[in-house]
């Protein structure tokens, strides 16, 4: 017979046998989730972040070359080519801002490349202001028109009046030579703001002649107080250094991103002129071009969610397959929100500064909301899994 006492020990020690499997499963299970977390920051980074700010920084290169070739020689062939530069342009910059944190936040650019509507009287006074004009003609006119000019006379909207009327390319006879001088050196700015992008997330990935601009203007481009480019400080998320505290903190702000521009483009784009709030605030007037913005913004949502652009897109690495793993209803019911504001923005009646009474663009509003509000559901499953 056995013992009570060895009965005892016997039992204690397959409970603590088992307290430790339990432990050790844990302990994996964390290191597992842990390391998909830091592959869905690599993916997103690598894969959705640098290629959208390295073909926006390209795009916004030629278009300042372009500018200033037209500028001393002002041909309609050559504002056409331009114009197709912009809204090439354009299309990077709308997908990328489903990640307006990081360096697009913290350096200000969002505010000074894309603030609308344009200040037209403010832009006619410096049209009759012959010192400005003066020195946005100078060698330093792009660093002029970044210090000196207010975010309502900058970036994409800016050049959009000059080239742009009625949704097609002016005529080179209605720029004035004040114009081209103006629209050369807020091109070169905008240039600069999308190399501050390109450089602050990839760092010395960027091309060396981007990096010295950036440093020759003295523009900041690193994270305040480490040094380290935005990338690097997303893909360390949880080590020393890093403004994320934990890997899962990373995912979460890729996901806030997602639902601040889910949110921005329902509550605010459309929803201001459509509603009679400001008829005033239409993204985008000139070039007609507004719906497309909005179906750029919920693409780059679609990006970062789904892990990376078109060509680069792994899936077994995004946010899709991590919440999926989480929660898959929820996850379906992402997807299918993107699908439903994508279809419903690509419903309304173009172009939308003519058209932006109608109650289609009602359900867009709608359709953006719901996505906005289902990627908040994702956030709160990732924090509380």
């Amino acid at each position: 017979m056995i013992s009570k006492t060895i009965k005892s020990i016997a039992m204690v020690a397959i409970v603590f046998a088992t307290l430790n499997f339990v432990s050790c499963k844990r302990d994996n299970d964390n290191t597992v989730e842990d390391a998909q977390a830091a592959a869905v920051a690599e993916q997103f980074v690598d894969n959705t972040v640098a290629p959208t700010y390295t073909a926006l920084a390209a795009k916004a290169e030629q278009l300042a070359s372009q500018l200033a070739a037209l500028k001393a020689n002002p041909t309609n062939a050559g504002v056409r080519e331009a114009c197709e530069t912009f809204l090439a342009a354009r299309e990077q910059w709308e997908m990328s801002e489903a990640f307006l944190f990081g360096a697009a936040g913290d350096f200000g650019i969002d505010p000074h490349i894309d603030s609308w509507p344009l200040d037209e009287d403010a832009f006619n006074t410096l049209m009759n202001s012959p010192a400005m004009i003066e020195a946005l003609d100078s060698e330093d006119g792009d660093a002029v028109a970044g210090d000196r000019l207010g975010n309502a006379l900058l970036g994409f909207h800016g050049i959009e009046y000059i080239l742009f009327a009625n949704g097609q390319p002016k005529d080179v006879s209605n720029i004035t030579a004040n114009q081209w001088i103006y629209v050369v050196a807020v091109a070169g700015d905008l240039r600069n703001r999308c190399y501050q992008l390109e450089v602050g997330w990839i760092g010395d990935k960027a091309p060396k002649s981007h990096i010295e601009k950036l440093d020759e203007l003295e523009i900041a481009y690193t994270v305040a107080g480490s040094g380290n480019s935005y990338g690097d400080n997303m893909k360390n998320a949880g080590k020393a250094g890093s403004t994320y505290s934990s890997r899962t903190a990373a995912l979460m702000a890729i996901l806030q991103g997602c639902s601040d521009i889910a949110d921005e483009v329902g509550s605010s784009k459309i929803y201001a002129a459509w509603h009679g709030e400001d008829i005033t605030y239409i993204e985008s007037p000139y070039s007609q071009k507004s719906i497309i913005d909005f179906h750029d913004n919920i693409v780059s949502i679609r990006n970062a969610y789904m892990g990376g652009v078109e060509g680069k897109r792994d899936e077994s690495k995004s946010l899709h397959n991590y919440v999926n793993k989480i929660n898959a209803s929820l996850d379906a019911r992402v997807l299918n929100a993107i699908d439903n504001a994508l279809a419903k923005i690509d419903a309304m009646p173009a172009p939308f500064v003519l058209h932006y009474s109608d109650a289609a663009n009602g359900e867009a509003v709608d359709a953006c909301s719901a996505l906005s509000d289902v990627l908040g559901e994702a956030i709160n499953a990732i924090r509380n899994k």
